[in-house]
């Protein structure tokens, strides 16, 4: 397949680019601002679309950094306006090409849910609401374009993703490793993870898979409570997880609003869609995947 792909050198797009490459996918990465073609604007709505003649599927990873800086009113408005604008540009496109791309693979995020305590979320469970999940639905409802005119859209809902460099597990890292890391709060909400691995072969089965439509969890198949995440990660380190971690300088740092939604509130998904479509994950449990992900190998 030929695949156009936007936000190819972030964090998800840098491990899935060799991915694609190594099954045998040419790839395109849409490169924002000035540098060689192919280009995008998403904030000018301006995007190569010569380039993109001809591309059996669009995986559009890019937009704003949710969780990198205080949310601030204007901060809040550049990620919705981010999320939204862009997706906007790509379905939009991808509806115009001719010959149509077969499928648009867009990411999203379990922030659609909210806050929902124990209740068990799939793909079909109401949007809750708050900040994240306003930014979630609005991203989503703007892949609408490219589903009217009748290209397959996947919208791949990514819980917190385990990775050693990047993501949440790459700035909890220090801290445990220095026998200072712990729960969040209560430690009772739930934390809806999955492997870098697992977050690739997610994308490659979605763009293999025809009968994925619509929104899809990509999570691993075992969420867990904060508590038992910060024991399981303690033990993989052989660090102690003792005191909880003082949430007061990370308000400071980075606001109130923002540790409350993305560290103390939680979501226990299943990921429905994407086992019943024959997903096999790499990585199901907990503790064989930071093993894995930390090259930390269980004791023989």
């Amino acid at each position: 397949m030929r695949v156009a792909v936007t936000g190819s050198t972030g964090f998800i797009g840098s491990a899935l680019l060799p991915a694609l490459e190594q099954a045998g996918h040419e790839v395109i990465g849409l490169r924002r601002g000035d540098g060689p073609p192919p280009t995008w604007d998403p904030e000018g709505g301006v995007i190569d679309t010569a380039a993109l003649t001809g591309v059996d599927a669009i995986v559009h990873l890019a937009g704003e950094g949710i969780g990198e800086h205080r949310w601030t009113p204007e901060q809040k408005q550049r990620i919705l306006r981010s999320r939204s604008a862009g997706t906007d540009l790509i379905a939009r496109t991808a509806a115009a090409l001719d010959p149509q791309p077969s499928a648009l693979i867009s990411a999203s995020a379990i922030g659609y849910y909210g806050d929902r305590g124990d209740e068990e979320l799939r793909e079909d469970s109401p949007p809750g609401d708050n900040f994240l999940s306003e930014v979630v639905q609005a991203w989503e409802a703007a892949t609408a374009p490219a589903a009217s005119a009748g290209v397959r859209v996947v919208s791949l809902r990514t819980g917190i993703v385990l990775a050693r460099k990047g993501g949440a597990l790459g700035r909890m890292l220090l801290p445990f490793r220095l026998g200072l890391g712990g729960r969040f709060a209560s430690g009772r909400q739930w934390m809806s993870w999955i492997s870098l691995d697992d977050v690739v072969g997610g994308y490659l089965h979605a763009l293999s898979n025809s009968a994925l439509n619509g929104p899809v969890n990509l999570t691993a198949p075992n969420p867990v409570r904060n508590e038992e995440f910060t024991k399981t990660l303690g033990s993989v380190l052989r660090r102690p997880t003792v005191l909880p971690t003082p949430l007061f300088p990370l308000k400071v740092a980075y606001g109130p609003e923002l540790v409350q939604q993305l560290l103390v509130d939680g979501q226990r998904v299943v990921p429905e869609k994407l086992t019943a479509s024959g997903y096999r994950f790499a990585h199901p449990g907990l503790e064989e995947a930071l093993r894995a992900v930390l090259d930390k190998p269980a004791a023989a």
